[in-house]
This record gives C-alpha cells, structure tokens and sequence, in this order.
C-alpha cells in the first residue's frame, strides 16, 4: 500500500505538468480537496520546481505518518539524505507548533521507519513569505544523524538543501529499498485510536510483521463473523484473548472504525467497561479532530465534535443500563 499521495523521480517530477501532479495528489486524497488545500499544493509543487532543478532523487508528497495519523508535506530522498519539508504558504513567521511538528515528523521516521534509522534526516520547515532566517545546520547532541529543524523561506531553500548535502556524509540511499522499509513502531492505544479513527489501517500502526498478519487475521475472522451474522439474522459473540500488550483493544477500535459509516447496515461503535479510557480516548480524538480541522482551514466546535466521538466511544455500562431500561 503506497504511504504517499504522489511520488516520483525528481527528473520526472520536474518535467510533469503541476496539474498532472496535482490531479494526482487529489486522487490519492481521502477527502474532498479544499480550494485552500488545492492552491496550497500548487505553490509547494511551484516552489519545488524552481528549487530541484540541480538535483537528483526522489520526492513524495503526502507521505503518511501512521503512529501520528498524519502526513508530511514532502519527502526528498537526495544523496544520503532525507528531507522532511513541512510548508506553510503564505506565512510569514514560523509557528512553533510548525517546529514542533517537523521536528516529530523527522523523530519518528528516525525511530520506527526501518530504512530511516541509519540516513541523515533534515527537518526543514517553509515559511513562503518570510523574511531570510538566520540559518545554521546542526546534529543533535545524540549523534543519531538527525538535524535539528531548519527555517527557511521559497527563496532560501535550494541553498539549504545544499548546505545540508555539504554537511552529511554517507552513502546515497537507495530510494526502492527506502520506500519498502517497513514502518514498526509501538503505539499507545491513544496513538492507535487517533490513527484507525482518520482512516489508516491496522497494517499501518502495528509493530511487527507477526503482529500485523496477527492483527489482520483476527480483525479479518471478526469481521467475517460479523458479516455472517447479518446475513442469517443471528446474534454472535467473540471472545479474543492474547497477552498484555497483544493488541486486543487494537482489534475492536479496528472492527469498530471499519464499520464507522452511521449509513451502513454494519454501523459499530467501541464498547469499553474502562471508564478512565473512555473519557481519555474521547478527549483525544476530539482535540485531534479539532486540530485537523483547523489546519484544513475549517472551524470546528469541540462540542459538536465531542458529541460525533461519543457516538462511536461509548461506555458499556450507559450501554447496558439504556438497554435494561426497555425491558
């Protein structure tokens, strides 16, 4: 399953029309596109554009998070180098928030992108209308190959991409063997619920390989279960055991988030009797919501939004006694 919305050789990249790519971008997009979000991906192919000429590589645009739920704007794969650009059109300051976000985007590629581990990453963060920044390239002090965020503006990132080249060392990457690096981190069942919620899927988010084929199949047999439950009008019930830490609530916030559609006659919510967990888990997902909506350009009000999650996290108790209540 592809991780980004577009991607391509660099040569390739800059001989396809802008709207060709972005045509592409729209059809890898899990939701309808913005006018904001459209014109947004212009600029950064334009950008683009004008910056890589001297280059050779790969880029990815949209490339998919899965531990974060989220997608970093663009990937460069040049020399022994991978850049992780997040832009902000039209800024003309750099949000902290900006920092703090390409700065996770690179630590978790770093941490659990199994071809990441080892290539210098360079997080670099596009304030489009902002004056010059002060600029200095730098390693973190764990010699782990990880530069410390980078400001730059449309017009100082081509000098940027080569000071960092000038700065690394290694061998080039191999942009096949990056893109089939397999992505292993370990989430918190926040982590997990935030990411099935927006529409990743158990493969994206679990650990291992034995995990995920695990995890599909038990999700799969559920799933089934469910289906030929409909289908014969019966009522089933399944019990999935496994260790601590195993992926047991993993399974049901995946069984529940397939069927999150409220139009489709398989329509499922997630049941807990962990009242802590509930309140956590739908704390989570509506600040994530939220925040999502915002950075797509839209006002989101948290209790509306709270309301949608309290239909899909419910407490098994308020379930039970709402069900006694008709007896």
């Amino acid at each position: 399953m592809r991780r980004e919305y577009y991607s391509d050789t660099i040569t390739n990249f800059l001989i396809t029309a802008s709207n060709e790519i972005l045509g592409e971008l729209a059809q890898g997009s899990d939701f309808p596109v913005e006018p904001t979000q459209r014109d947004a991906w212009l600029e950064e192919i334009r950008i683009l554009k004008n910056t890589l000429q001297p280059h050779k590589g790969s880029i990815y645009f949209e490339y998919s998070i899965p531990r974060m739920g989220k997608r970093i704007d663009v990937v460069l794969i040049i020399g022994s180098v991978i850049f992780v650009l997040e832009f902000k059109v039209g800024e003309k300051e750099f949000p902290s928030y900006a920092i703090d976000q390409v700065w996770d985007y690179a630590l978790d590629l770093k941490n659990f992108h199994e071809t990441s581990h080892e290539p210098y990453i360079a997080p670099v963060v596009i304030a489009t209308q902002a004056k010059a920044p002060s600029t200095g390239i730098s390693t973190t002090p764990h010699n782990d190959k990880i530069l410390l965020p980078i400001k730059s503006n449309e017009e100082l990132l081509d000098q940027i991409i080569s000071s960092v080249l000038l700065f690394t060392d290694g061998n080039n990457i191999n942009p096949a063997v990056w893109e089939a690096g397999s992505y292993c981190p370990t989430p918190t069942i926040i982590e997990a619920a935030m990411a099935l919620y927006n529409g990743h899927s158990v493969e994206d988010i679990s650990r291992r390989s034995a995990d995920e084929i695990n995890l599909r199949e038990t999700s799969d047999t559920i799933s089934e279960v469910i289906r030929l439950s409909k289908e014969n009008a019966q009522k089933s019930i399944c019990f999935v055991t496994g260790v601590p830490g195993a992926g047991k609530t993993l399974v049901g916030l995946n069984i529940a988030t397939k069927h999150i559609n409220k139009n489709n006659d398989l329509y499922s919510v997630f049941l807990s009797g962990n009242g802590p967990l509930v309140a956590v888990l739908r704390e989570a997902l509506t600040r994530d919501k939220v925040q999502r909506e915002k950075e797509r350009g839209h006002k989101a009000k948290k209790g509306e939004v709270m309301s949608e999650v309290k239909m899909f996290i419910q407490n098994v108790h308020n379930f039970r006694d709402e069900g006694l209540i008709d007896i």
